[in-house]
């Protein structure tokens, strides 16, 4: 998806960061994170604009890159808190799959506030986390703090290390075979996150559930009494 991307932005020069800066807010913010090559995406921005190829500033690209993630993040809380667990329940969509959600939602529960910072870092868990949140009725003032602390670190880090990287002559000549390989590694985490989420079920699985407790012993009858007696 990268390489679609990638003679496009050689092409528009400057106007890049608008298109750099729309695909990062459609990510989380119209749910389309599962198509869009969000990672890749920002490295491959710090890498041109190192190189001289795309002609802004490092520090435009980062403000426009942040505002974008977090107005995304906050326009998917708000998608959540609105329409509550409805939007999930589209049948008909390709990719709203409930699979994704409980990812999501599991992720949330066990991380909490913190998971709006450290979804950021994680593709498809991204996606949907700020609408999980909003859903979950988290208080908007605290989603939206921590929104921009996970857009901070995620949007500048990502550029930046596109930047670090891409002032080096061998990287500059092969951005998009890096890119390509960056996008692969982001995959990891969500394979570590699948991995733990698999382990935990399966665990839950196998644990016994707690026996009835026994009815109590029947009172002695009639007969039983006089016999004592």
């Amino acid at each position: 998806m990268t390489a679609v991307f990638t003679p496009l932005l050689l092409t528009l020069g400057p106007a890049a960061v608008l298109v750099v800066m729309l695909v990062v807010f459609a990510e989380t913010g119209l749910l389309l994170g599962f198509v869009l090559p969000g990672d890749s995406l920002l490295f491959l921005s710090g890498a041109l604009v190192t190189s001289h190829v795309v002609g802004v500033p490092i520090w435009l690209v980062m403000i426009g890159v942040v505002l974008a993630a977090a107005a995304g993040d906050q326009l998917g809380y708000l998608i959540g808190r609105r329409y509550g667990p409805a939007v999930f329940r589209r049948e008909t969509s390709r990719f709203l799959r409930p699979e994704y959600v409980d990812r999501a939602h599991d992720f949330f529960e066990r991380r909490g506030n913190a998971a709006v910072i450290i979804g950021r870092f994680i593709p498809i868990i991204r996606t949907f986390t700020p609408t999980v949140a909003g859903v979950a009725r988290m208080p908007r003032g605290r989603f939206t703090a921590y929104n921009v602390v996970g857009a901070v670190l995620w949007g500048s880090g990502m550029v930046a290390l596109g930047a670090l990287f891409g002032g080096i002559p061998l990287v500059a000549q092969h951005v998009e075979v890096i890119t390509i390989g960056f996008a692969g590694l982001s995959v990891v985490p969500l394979g570590i996150e699948l991995l733990r989420m698999r382990r935990t079920r399966a665990r839950a699985a196998q644990t016994p559930e707690p026996p009835e407790s026994a009815e109590p012993a029947a009172s002695s009858g009639p007969a039983e009494s006089a016999e004592a007696a």
